[in-house]
């Protein structure tokens, strides 16, 4: 294996029209910003064209470890794994020759113009570039279409797995936009699913404040969904609160006063009122007749509407909107489901002259200008395109106030495992502890432990009779404590034999957890 990718080297290229294998189809430029990195653009004219893909060829060595990122969040399912040349390896991937510890990097940096994988096999890897407009090809015209800068790294002496990757995503996100400084607080999601009123939120948030004894950071506490007329997760119009949200402006000033940041969440693609049928996703998209209430993002007035919606939630006073499910929304799949498609074929958008990646990143844009100085943080969204544009993103998928075998397949993989993101990319989130009877105290505590010592967002969704008894009381008064302040990166030494690291290092420091999911009764029942 090589010390780096050797980007000079012209890769074999092959182009893919909506149609058929065309490798004349498109004008590949590559110009090398040096030996390790080179831009990609693509020219394109006369045809829909769908995929590009570029394969180098080295030996990979046979006991060699590969990690990749995901499409979006994580679903409990980020690892280290020998070879797997079917493997889609989303955004990057980092390559760990267990015999020498040299670790080598490959990957695309962040604000791409396609939405990139790579596929690594004994004798080479192939990076895949999709260009598609949803599931169809792009109709980019005359325009160069900047599709990706690959980057390619390996480790220094003495310099471990976690310590180049850290270092690997840094260089591929040149101007992250970061905290100012660390973030922590509640949201009633995990404990009270939807089921709010302005007072459980009051008091709620309330009881956040008194257990935060920072005065200099003060803690955030998210509205999760249950706010608007549609209830759940149902979508808008968000131009008012539902009945038992009379007045959010009051609400958001009332919270400020009790020196506790409002935040509130956001479902933008999603609605139930009525607008033009031409806003709208087509009939072939994946989501069926149950399109009719999803908004296409190519369309200018829908983002001209997702600015209003997010621009109104910064005026009421909130100052950390949570948009969520956008990924979801556009494409009609979960990230788990996305493999090498990251939607179906024979959809598109309205605008057909624009990749997938550059209309999510142009909503993305969209939403940061309407926010304003308001902290964004992504859930369901794309974090390789969010980055320099979202304060925080969730990287992982839901953990839960009642099951814990959730938290623990969700939440732990996804800290370890996009750890080497946070403040490189965006502050990273692991998702909150879901605090109420349902889940053992014992293995709630380390969770707890564990969000607070490793420096990313600590978010608790906490029961308040659970909250009030004195263990949990003192534990989570000490645990706001230190996550109001920076921490050393949390380092899980184990990662490359587990998908759920037990051994962590907290600067000097270590700790073991223990995540089995004992005594019996914390199993989650089969069937």
């Amino acid at each position: 294996m090589p010390d780096t990718l050797p980007l000079t080297d012209k890769p074999h290229i092959a182009c893919w029209t909506e149609t058929e294998r065309n490798d004349s189809a498109a004008e590949v430029r590559l110009i090398a910003q040096s030996d390790n990195v080179l831009e990609i653009s693509l020219s394109a004219p006369n045809v829909a064209l769908a995929y590009v893909a570029l394969r180098w060829d080295f030996a990979i060595a046979p006991h060699t470890q590969i990690m990749g990122d995901h499409w979006e969040r994580g679903y409990g399912d980020l690892e280290w794994r020998g070879i797997v040349p079917e493997r889609v390896l989303p955004w990057y991937a980092l390559l760990a020759d267990r015999k020498t510890g040299v670790t080598f990097g490959i990957g695309v940096e962040t604000g791409a113009g396609a939405l990139s994988s790579w596929r690594v096999d004994e004798v080479g890897v192939t990076l895949m570039l999709d260009v598609r407009n949803g599931g169809s090809g792009v109709h980019s015209g005359e325009r160069l279409l900047q599709a990706a800068v690959v980057h390619s790294l390996s480790s220094e002496s003495g310099e471990d797995s976690f310590a180049f990757a850290r270092r690997f995503c840094r260089a591929l996100c040149p101007a992250p936009r970061l905290p100012s400084q660390p973030v922590y607080g509640g949201n009633d999601w995990y404990f009270r699913y939807g089921n709010i009123t302005a007072e459980t939120v009051w008091s709620d948030s309330a009881l956040i404040r008194e257990l935060s004894p920072n005065r200099e950071n003060a803690p955030f506490y998210v509205i999760d969904a249950g706010w608007f007329p549609g209830k759940g997760c149902n979508g808008g119009p968000y131009e008012v609160g539902n009945t038992d949200f009379p007045d959010l402006p009051g609400l958001a000033s009332r919270m400020t006063d009790n020196e506790t940041r409002p935040g509130i969440w956001i479902r933008p693609l999603l609605t139930q009122a009525t607008v033009p049928a031409t806003w709208r996703l087509p009939e072939t998209h994946p989501h069926g007749k149950a399109r009719e209430n999803y908004l296409d993002p190519s369309v200018p007035e829908v983002l001209d509407l997702v600015r209003e919606d997010i621009r109104r939630l910064t005026l009421w006073g909130y100052r950390m909107i949570k948009h969520d499910f956008t990924t979801f929304d556009i494409t009609g799949k979960w990230g788990f489901q996305m493999g090498s498609e990251v939607t179906r074929n024979g959809w598109a958008f309205a605008d057909r002259t624009r990749t997938t990646a550059e209309i999510i990143r142009d909503l993305y844009s969209a939403i940061r200008e309407a926010a304003g100085d308001a902290y964004l943080i992504g859930c369901n969204t794309i974090g390789h395109l969010g980055a320099g544009l979202f304060e925080l993103q969730r990287t992982g998928d839901d953990t839960s106030g009642r099951h814990w075998e959730r938290t623990r397949k969700m939440g732990v993989n996804t800290l370890a495992f996009r750890q080497p993101q946070h403040n490189a990319f965006f502050a990273a989130d692991a998702d909150c502890v879901g605090l109420t009877e349902h889940i053992p105290w014992d293995l709630n505590r380390q969770w707890l432990d564990i969000l607070a010592r490793s420096g990313t967002a600590l978010f608790v969704s906490a029961e308040p009779a659970i909250a009030r008894q004195l263990d949990q009381r003192a534990a989570l008064t000490e645990a706001f404590a230190r996550a109001a302040v920076p921490q050393p990166l949390a380092i899980p030494l184990d990662w490359q034999e587990t998908t759920c690291p037990r051994r962590w290092k907290f600067g000097d420091e270590e700790i073991s957890y223990d995540w089995s999911p004992f005594p019996a009764s914390s199993f989650d029942c089969p069937g």
